[in-house]
């Protein structure tokens, strides 16, 4: 049994159905109520109370980790999830960590997260860590705007990063749960080139098949628009690293072709699989 938290999201439903296809029984986590991704069992359970794990734990070998708001939500301890895991008698974790961990070190979230990667470490599990960049799937935030006025409005118009298509998130994760060759490994997960905001909006007009308009948000405008659905802290940290990315943040990483034997998918792939929510 592998346990699949996150499972509802993008890289727990294709990952889930990646394992289901290499005949493996797997536990999806959510905080809520769902149907379990490709079949399977389904558990709900709030990672920031690492007890609700429990249940999906028993009996399992391997534990994809994904905890994004249960790693800072109040009174979380995300290392008892951890310690739940060696306790349920799990032999593997593979944690979705971050390229901020290593790219801008001294961020509340990335210290946090750090600090998990090495609890993984020190637990005496088998374990890999995956630090993706930036995700393609953050441009479904453009998605109501593509559909109704067929406008995408972001920041540094012309700033690129190279993200990464959460399918190949997914079937990294795939390859190190099931592979005893990964053990042990961190690899950082990008997509095939860097790729600007209006880039993006080019792909996902050639997907929809209609012209699309860039209109490029002053630095406030797109802080004031985060700020609806994340802290300013954070929405200040994102904003810095979409305008002035490092060097290291701008590099293509080899590692999912070194793990998959393929190329990472373009932006462009993503935009044409995921057509139906700019329509």
């Amino acid at each position: 049994m592998i346990v699949v938290t996150g499972a509802t999201g993008n890289i727990g439903r294709p990952l889930t159905r990646a394992l289901a296809e290499a005949g493996q029984q797997v536990t999806a986590v959510s905080r809520h109520a769902a149907e379990a991704p490709n079949g399977g069992r389904h558990v709900v359970a709030d990672l920031a109370e690492s007890a609700s794990l429990k249940p999906a734990l028993a009996g399992a070998k391997a534990l994809f980790l994904l905890l994004s708001g249960d790693l800072h939500a109040a009174g979380a301890s995300p290392a008892d999830v951890i310690g739940e895991a060696v306790a349920g008698g799990v032999r593997r974790v593979v944690l979705l960590s971050t390229l901020g961990v290593v790219t801008r070190p001294f961020g509340p979230t990335r210290i946090a997260m750090r600090a998990l990667e090495d609890t993984l470490r020190d637990s005496g599990l088998e374990w890999a860590v995956l630090r993706p960049g930036g995700f393609a799937s953050n441009a479904l935030w453009w998605a109501e705007s593509v559909r109704t006025r067929r406008v995408v409005a972001a920041p540094f118009g012309d700033v690129g990063v190279p993200i990464v298509d959460p399918a190949d998130i997914a079937s990294v994760a795939a390859a190190c749960l099931l592979d005893d060759l990964h053990t042990g490994a961190v690899y950082e997960l990008t997509g095939p080139e860097v790729i600007t905001p209006r880039q993006q909006a080019e792909a996902i007009a050639t997907a929809v098949g209609s012209p699309v308009t860039f209109h490029e948000f002053t630095r406030d405008e797109a802080k004031a628009a985060m700020a609806q659905s994340m802290p300013a802290e954070l929405a200040d940290d994102t904003l810095d690293i979409l305008g002035s990315p490092t060097p290291a943040e701008r590099r293509v990483s080899p590692d999912v072709q070194r793990v998959l034997g393929r190329a990472p998918r373009p932006f462009a792939d993503w935009a044409a699989r995921n057509v139906a929510a700019f329509r």
